[in-house]
């Protein structure tokens, strides 16, 4: 009996010293930088955007055309990894008997499960992390519950209402003459695997006389949407990979003061990456060092079009964002207006 309960003690002591281990907090000053809005900041990049930020976007307002730059929300679309969508229609009132009042009201609504990570969506200063230190050195691990998160939530964001510019990274491919496309996209694209250089991004800014100037949009036309396009047949292509920014365009953006960097594919950073060592790397660098939201599955082919037809790259962004407390991210809503 004593032998039992020694080795009882001995397995509990493990486990505890195990839970020790991973319960352990980071000195998070170490690993991510402060934000430059201080020490309570929740918000990120987004404190960029002004009243004169907007009222300075709201110029780029010329003809009030609108561009659709965002995805139905809808099952059978291409999700990351053990995602999913499904959705349920609730209709009972429509059966024989069951309307409401004399005017015999009836109702439908839906039910939506889903991950925040699916279709057109943004990516929030909660989502991604190095070790257990998050944007503003933030230590995760004090602020989430089987819920949510009791920091670094939506909720913090402030507006999107800022100038949008377009960077056509298929154009800026073929006029270099370095455009390998992929067989499975309708038309033109860059293929997984394609680097995007911070040199890349202003050859395009070129193309359209464009400087960027703090409080900006970045949305970057890589073509790779066209296989998202073709839900389902090509949902195992479009996550096989994708093209993207790299580490260079990812610092040369942070160095630009944008708010946000969105692509057509489900990644916004080259996959497979350029250092097969590190995981997501563009994620950290935009998302847990500098607060700059990624927009992931953005439909750009529409916008790109646009650009090449009014040789115009730059519009009002106009995005809604639901505020989910304690969120990590959510779908979005997007429209370019020219």
């Amino acid at each position: 009996m004593v032998r039992t309960a020694l080795v009882g003690a001995g397995v509990l002591l493990v486990i505890l010293s195990f839970g020790s281990v991973a319960l352990a907090q980071s000195d998070c000053s170490k690993i991510v930088p402060a934000s430059p809005w201080g020490p309570n900041d929740q918000t990120g990049a987004t404190n960029r955007v002004t009243a004169a930020v907007t009222k300075a976007a709201a110029a780029e307002i010329q003809t009030g055309k609108v561009i659709t730059m965002s995805y139905p929300l809808v099952d059978g679309v291409p999700l990351f990894g053990s995602r999913f969508t499904k959705t349920i229609l609730t209709a009972v009132s429509l059966a024989p008997g069951a309307s409401f009042g004399e005017n015999e009201l009836t109702y439908m609504e839906d039910t939506w499960l889903s991950q925040s990570h699916v279709g057109t969506h943004l990516d929030g200063m909660g989502h991604i992390g190095r070790k257990d230190c998050y944007y503003n050195q933030t230590p995760m691990g004090k602020y989430i519950n089987q819920n949510n998160m009791t920091k670094l939530g939506l909720e913090h964001l402030k507006s999107f209402a800022t100038r949008g510019v377009l960077i056509d990274a298929v154009k800026v491919f073929q006029a270099a003459g370095k455009l390998k496309s992929n067989p499975a996209c309708k038309k033109p694209c860059l293929d997984k695997g394609t680097v995007i250089t911070g040199a890349d991004l202003q050859a395009g800014l070129r193309m359209y006389n464009v400087t960027l100037r703090e409080g900006d949009i970045v949305i970057i036309h890589t073509g790779w949407g066209d296989l998202f396009e073709q839900f389902p047949a090509q949902n195992a292509t479009f996550n096989s990979g994708a093209p993207g920014i790299g580490k260079d365009a990812a610092n040369w953006l942070v160095s630009q003061k944008v708010v946000a960097v969105g692509t057509d594919t489900w990644v916004v950073e080259v996959i497979p990456g350029e250092n097969p060592k590190e995981a997501f790397i563009v994620h950290n660098i935009l998302l847990t060092d500098n607060g700059i939201h990624i927009i992931e599955n953005v439909r750009t082919d529409l916008i790109a079009a646009e650009a090449a037809a009014t040789k115009r790259a730059t519009f009002f962004f106009n995005m809604t964002v639901p505020k989910g407390v304690g969120m990590t991210g959510n779908f979005v809503a997007i429209d370019g207006i020219q």
